[in-house]
């Protein structure tokens, strides 16, 4: 595994474990069709949605925060991709994409990875509220 995967592996552990922390279910992971991948599917249970959630890590510092980093090309390829997983799976009910940001303070140490706590997680939710997604 490169670098970049170790690091990308490492957020998206921390962020299934923030998820399943604040009672949703994780029903898959890293799931790939023709539009892309999909890190981490989700049930909210408390609206009973389904949540698509992109994963992002970067170093605090970066040129652009792991939020700002999702453009429209990648918003576009988000939305396909839920939508032939959600057609496929015959989800029926309310769904959404979230992302989960997870910011490094200092330069990453792949060796010291799993026991460095100098990161924070931000979780923001629906970030296609607002698109005509349904279109």
């Amino acid at each position: 595994m490169t670098e970049a995967q170790i690091i990308g592996k490492f957020a998206e552990n921390k962020s299934a474990e923030y998820l399943i922390s604040i009672g949703w279910i994780i029903i898959a992971r890293n799931i790939l069709n023709e539009f892309g991948e999909l890190d981490i599917i989700a049930i909210d249970k408390k609206l009973n949605e389904l949540v698509i959630i992109e994963v992002r890590a970067r170093t605090l510092g970066k040129i652009i925060s792991p939020l700002e980093s999702i453009g429209p090309r990648k918003l576009r390829t988000l939305i396909r991709s839920a939508r032939l997983f959600i057609e496929e799976n015959g989800w029926g009910g309310f769904w959404r994409v979230d992302v989960i940001g997870i910011t490094f303070k200092d330069k990453i140490k792949i060796s010291e990875l799993e026991n460095n706590n100098n990161w924070t997680l931000e979780h923001v939710r629906n970030i296609t509220e607002g698109l005509n997604i349904f279109s």
